[in-house]
């Protein structure tokens, strides 16, 4: 099942436990996939998009 949900910078960051800014940072400098949807110049990512990312991170190891 997919979660076609879009998420902004403030979602991103709530999920991740970050300021919305350090979110926009991650894209400034290539960290962040490319957003899935555009809208009004701001991009959006689907949930899914954003959890597979999480997951591949490297501090996100099992503890």
């Amino acid at each position: 099942m997919t979660d076609r949900r879009l998420w902004s910078y403030k979602d991103i960051a709530a999920h991740i436990r970050v300021q919305p800014d350090t979110v926009r940072s991650y894209r400034k400098h290539g960290l962040l996939p490319p957003p899935d949807h555009v809208e009004g110049g701001k991009p959006y990512w689907y949930a899914d998009t954003i959890r597979a990312w999480v997951a591949s991170r490297p501090g996100n190891r099992p503890r």
